[in-house]
């Protein structure tokens, strides 16, 4: 073998090519961070859009849906009821109960309404 070539096999030996390792080891760290931060932006992006077309959800002050009243208003959900308390007025054990609730006030669903579009003759 060469001169050279020892040279090189006593760098290796000491660790002379260390620092060129990690720094390699660090810029593909760095890579995959902001590849894996760009993924997740796009996650988001396609989230916020799929959020953006879907038509409000009717909800009660109460958190339950509108198809859970009646056309009076009365929710027919069960929900948890309070029947015991301790010492300092905090619920020990539920029971399960009716919602108490009994109007709607959510936002209203639009109905699905056609018009022409406008044109300059």
């Amino acid at each position: 073998m060469s001169g050279w070539m020892w040279w090189l096999i006593a760098l290796f030996a000491v660790g002379g090519f260390s620092s060129i390792t990690e720094t390699v080891r660090g810029a593909f760290r760095n890579r995959h961070k902001r590849k894996m931060q760009l993924l997740e932006a796009q996650r988001e992006d396609r989230r916020a859009l799929e959020a953006a077309n879907r038509p409000p959800e009717p909800i009660c002050g109460c958190t339950h849906h509108l198809a859970k009243h009646d056309k009076q208003g009365k929710c027919h959900e069960v929900v948890e009821v309070p029947s015991a308390w301790d010492a300092d007025r905090k619920p020990v054990r539920f029971e399960p109960g009716t919602c108490n609730c009994q109007q709607y006030v959510g936002p209203q669903p639009l109905s699905s309404v056609y018009a022409d579009e406008i044109t300059d003759l």
